[in-house]
């Protein structure tokens, strides 16, 4: 986001200035938060509980009352599933999948770019050369890929997103590994003869992985944004693990025949899931970086 947009940003957009966006922003990522936390409690039905649906009240408009009095607020898909629960459910996978890849991918990717700053050379050049070569491909070719190397299943999907997140970690933390390796504390450390495990870990990663955390929480909103792209496509999460790129899936190809809930309301909740991150993430980045505050 450049120095422009920042400065259109912090102007009163329909009457609400960028401090009040930020607050709002935070309100709904913790209402996001704590409705997956609870989806089990409050979600009216398990959607993926045969037991739990009913056949015969598919494709039920908003509002509609289905058997027993229980009255379906977002209406129900194809297959006669609540679409409130599905939601609720689909918070749930997405947000454990992208946290635990973007988190998985951070490590990974902070000592690969640490190590490379470190030894240089040959070591530098190498996982550099991954690093560019991973970076000049689509983002989204490099996740089909992977996925269809490593086949269906939620680990799977976390594994092909770190593939995919990995690199722009290392390149970060090599940028700044590389000042900090030049820094007294670092020379004195090697005059010591420190184990150079202890020297990696222990003085050189603490010192290089600040920016990692402004960068974490716009990784984990492009981490649900791919995932529900791969879901959407049909190469996501299994059929029986609900997720909100499923969700607008499985509602696509009834937009048509003007039956639109089954896929608006999810892709609702996913866009406001998203922007609400990527909100967050922004502000954090502003605050932690003081050439932000003379914007």
């Amino acid at each position: 986001m450049n120095t422009d947009i920042l400065r259109a940003l912090k102007r009163p957009l329909g009457g609400l200035p960028w401090g009040q966006v930020m607050t709002a922003s935070k309100i709904l990522l913790a209402i996001y938060v704590l409705l997956a936390l609870a989806a089990p409690l409050i979600a009216p039905q398990n959607p993926y509980d045969p037991l739990q649906i009913f056949g015969w009240e598919s494709s039920s408009p908003p509002g509609t009352r289905g058997s027993g009095g229980y009255l379906y607020m977002l209406g129900t898909d194809g297959l006669g599933r609540d679409i409130a629960s599905t939601i609720l459910y689909g918070l749930r996978v997405s947000l454990m999948v992208s946290i635990t890849s973007a988190a998985i991918a951070a490590v990974i990717g902070l000592t690969a770019g640490v190590s490379a700053a470190y030894f240089g050379r040959w070591v530098d050049v190498t996982i550099m050369r991954l690093v560019d070569l991973q970076l000049s491909l689509p983002t989204i070719l490099v996740a089909l890929v992977a996925i269809v190397t490593l086949g269906p299943g939620v680990d799977r999907i976390i594994l092909a997103l770190v593939i995919v997140q990995w690199a722009t970690y290392a390149r970060l933390a090599r940028g700044v590994a590389l000042s900090e390796t030049r820094k007294p504390y670092m020379d004195a450390a090697r005059l010591m003869r420190l184990p150079t495990f202890r020297i990696i870990f222990r003085h050189l990663l603490p010192n290089s992985i600040a920016p990692a955390v402004t960068l974490f929480p716009i990784e984990v909103g492009h981490a649900i944004a791919l995932e529900a792209t791969l879901s959407f496509l049909g190469l996501g999460v299994p059929i029986d693990k609900p997720s909100l790129g499923s969700a607008v899936a499985n509602g696509f190809q009834y937009l048509l025949t003007g039956q639109y809930w089954i896929s608006v309301f999810p892709g609702l909740a996913l866009f406001g899931l998203i922007a609400s991150i990527n909100f967050v993430g922004d502000d954090i980045r502003h605050r932690l970086d003081p050439r932000s505050l003379s914007v």
